[in-house]
């Protein structure tokens, strides 16, 4: 399973890269390998704000659906499109291309409630 150290993770097991104030946003090796094969991500084009806590998307897999839940609150300033046509990206590259969402950070102490990557690998296990 492979759980980068360089990442934030939360207990709904979406990973956050911080990048100055901008949080990129995407799902983890374990929640993808657990999802089973994606076959379509709902993130509304027109979203501009999200919420922590608040579901700012779902993924579609062959097994079932299931939200992403917002790690921080924030200014979205890109979805990213390739996922629209290519939501395998979330399979086969869940920490590159697979990327979902990029945010403004609005208030960095809600990083504060993240898990590092040891206590994400005591949370699923391994």
């Amino acid at each position: 399973m492979n759980i980068p150290e360089n990442l934030k993770y939360t207990k709904d097991h979406e990973w956050v890269r911080i990048e100055g104030n901008i949080g990129v946003i995407g799902i983890t090796d374990y929640a993808q390998s657990e999802l089973g094969d994606v076959v379509f991500v709902d993130i509304d084009e027109s979203l501009s704000e999200i919420s922590k806590g608040a579901s700012c998307g779902t993924i579609e897999a062959v097994k079932t659906v299931s939200d992403v839940f917002a790690p921080f609150s924030g200014k979205v300033i890109e979805i990213n499109s390739k996922l629209k046509d290519n939501p395998e990206l979330l399979n086969s590259d869940p920490y590159g291309d697979g990327w979902m969402i990029k945010a403004e950070i609005i208030n960095k102490s809600e990083l504060d409630d993240l898990l590092d990557a040891s206590a994400y690998k005591s949370l699923i296990g391994q």
